[in-house]
């Protein structure tokens, strides 16, 4: 071998090293709440991502989702793709105001909603049309909860536990 093509060889390593560390580095200020670090504890911290919303994933009648946690959202949204996704339809219309106007939404429950180790069962939600991700995490959901916001934190916990010091 020459010293050349041992030159290229170890810099393409290093090239490769450095950019999975910034990969793995930058991945999880993109995505800082995945299913395994929310764990399976009753309270939930969320931080914020680097666009300052709360995303997180969670299962949705046992199907692994992105979810984006709305407080101003009245009822818990799903998308009509993720809706077809989980085998859910409605034929139980109703006008709701959403954040790009009037829209008619379909009216149905979910059999869970699962956050980390938190659970609610038959939780109210709307299908929407033109929803931008899989799903809004609303208050039909977070009104069962006590949510706590602070400094880029939102704990989020099952009343079930609110005995329990935080």
């Amino acid at each position: 071998m020459n010293a050349n093509f041992k030159t290229t060889i170890g810099a393409a390593f290093l090239f490769i090293l450095l950019g999975s560390a910034l990969f793995f580095a930058f991945d999880g200020k993109l995505h800082p709440n995945t299913s395994e670090k929310l764990g399976t504890a009753s309270e939930v911290i969320l931080q914020r991502d680097l666009s300052g919303h709360y995303r997180a994933e969670a299962f949705i009648n046992g199907t692994k989702t992105n979810i984006l946690v709305d407080t101003g959202a009245t009822d818990v949204a799903i998308s009509r793709q993720f809706a077809e996704r989980l085998g859910i339809s409605s034929i139980t219309a109703t006008r709701t105001q959403t954040a790009n106007g009037e829209t008619v939404a379909y009216m149905i429950r979910l059999d869970s909603v699962k956050l980390g180790g938190i659970e609610e069962k038959n939780v109210s939600a709307i299908i929407v049309n033109n929803l931008s991700t899989d799903m809004l995490l609303g208050m039909s959901f977070l009104n069962r909860m006590d949510v706590h916001l602070h400094q880029g934190i939102m704990t989020i916990r099952s009343a079930n536990n609110l005995n329990d010091p935080i």
